[in-house]
């Protein structure tokens, strides 16, 4: 997967590439406004990152410990060592209890395993009941974003796909009409669905339950209508006891959407009246973190989607460029991390303006992680050549002072007689979308050097 090449498909279009950027920054503004009515921000955000370091140094107690908690409440556990175990384990579930169709709430781990295309193979049908992922599902498309899965979307694109699938007016693109047709659609697949599947926001070990935050309600409906639940959750969704929940609540909807919290945040310690509940806990080349001193704080993420809504490249290049089941700052270190070669693009796909640390509710040091992905693809030699010999002639360049500053001098009074067909070759993959700007009279160096003088 190249980012650069995805990224040029989505800017082509250039008015959809601005109002993408204009709606993640006012997601964006809303979360700063929701921190700035919590005079303990930054002692939450400590908090939170204290809480989920201690965790994963201690992961194995932890997960031990919620396992047992969790029988004792009559759920059934399940270990998975990856996708392929996890789907497994799934539709076994699934077959044993005559299972025909399963309707499913938002669920990145589900994305990242591939689970609806492997149960429907096996003859379950599978509906997605958020809805910007049934948008997607319906669309046969990817989410685009972990908390707003149909961000790349127009109200009338919207339009257009219910009335394909839904039989809705082709030209009522209105909000409201659009959402009261989903909501008679999928009401009958939770009356008639034989088992509902969530996602984990965080498990307590000390109680054996697990907790999941929605806006919709559709996840409370699919695990509450049929008999059956199942709840798939990371190895790193764990934590310590119930009073530590009330650091993340607070955390987790002001750093996605900028709301005081979620509209449910639901509770779930046992199988409804006469049904089952399964967890399914999945590790999916998540341990490998653990080892990593650079790295293993990417497992404090909490999924809360902060981090894209802030990033100027994510903006403005769409989350379907990433080629990853989760995009962004975030995305681009766990698919660097897991498999450098394919995501190899993605740590440039980066400014380094650190706003991505600078929002992650759990202080992840994203951009520094970005960087180290830098340095481990240029020692294994995955880097593009061009940019390696640029880069090393940089490098050599900034080494040697004196060169440096010869360059500089050369440099602002070459570049700016040079013709625009050599400024903007095909070679200039830079120039591509930017202009060179005027150069100086007087570098920052002799700037400095004579005012230092005059004082």
């Amino acid at each position: 997967m190249n980012h650069p090449q995805e990224a040029s498909k989505f800017v082509a279009n250039d008015a959809r590439m601005h109002w993408h950027d204009k709606a993640l920054w006012f997601v964006r503004e809303k979360r700063d406004l929701a921190s700035k009515g919590i005079p303990e921000w930054e002692k939450l955000r400590e908090y939170a990152h204290v809480i989920k370091t201690h965790t994963m140094s201690k992961l194995d107690y932890y997960l031990e410990e919620f396992e047992k908690n969790a029988l004792a409440k009559g759920i059934e556990v399940h270990w998975a060592k990856d996708a392929q175990e996890h789907n497994e384990i799934v539709y076994n579930i699934l077959k044993n209890n005559n299972v025909k169709k399963l309707v499913k709430s938002k669920s990145m781990l589900t994305e990242e395993c591939h689970l609806n295309p492997y149960l429907e193979q096996r003859g379950v049908e599978v509906i997605d009941t958020d809805l910007g992922e049934r948008i997607v599902q319906l669309r046969q498309e990817t989410p685009s974003h972990i908390v707003l899965p149909a961000i790349h979307l127009k109200k009338e694109d919207v339009a257009q796909t219910f009335h394909t699938f839904l039989n809705t007016d082709a030209n009522n693109a209105d909000p409201t009409y659009l959402t009261r047709a989903a909501r008679e659609s999928l009401r009958k697949e939770f009356l008639t669905a034989d088992a509902g599947l969530t996602g984990v926001n965080f498990a307590i070990a000390q109680t054996g339950g697990i907790v999941v935050c929605t806006n919709e309600g559709n996840a409370d409906m699919g695990a509450s209508l049929p008999k059956l639940h199942i709840a798939s959750m990371g190895i790193e969704k764990v934590i310590p006891r119930l009073e530590d929940l009330s650091v993340f609540t607070r955390l987790l909807a002001r750093s996605a959407t900028g709301q005081p919290i979620t509209s449910y945040t639901s509770h779930f310690h046992g199988a409804v009246e006469g049904g089952k509940m399964h967890i399914v806990i999945v590790d999916n080349k998540r341990t490998p973190f653990l080892q990593s001193e650079k790295y293993k704080q990417s497992l404090n993420c909490i999924r809360c989607g902060a981090c894209m809504n802030t990033c100027p490249v994510y903006r403005r290049s769409g989350g379907h460029s990433y080629g990853y089941v989760i995009p962004g700052p975030i995305g681009s270190t766990l698919g660097a991390f897991r498999n450098a070669s394919e995501h190899k693009t993605l740590p440039f796909a980066c400014s380094l303006c650190a706003s991505c640390s600078n929002v992650c509710p759990s202080k992840i040091d994203l951009h520094k992680q970005l960087y180290a992905h830098r340095q481990d693809l240029g020692m294994a030699k995955l880097i593009d050549t061009k940019k390696a010999v640029a880069m090393k002639m940089t490098s050599w360049l900034m080494q040697h002072p004196m060169l440096f500053d010869i360059a500089g001098k050369v440099a602002r009074k070459v570049v700016p007689l040079l013709p625009n067909f050599i400024l903007y070759s095909k070679s200039n993959v830079w120039g591509k979308y930017r202009e060179m700007p005027k150069m100086p009279k007087n570098s920052f160096k002799e700037l400095y050097e004579k005012k230092r003088q005059e004082n």
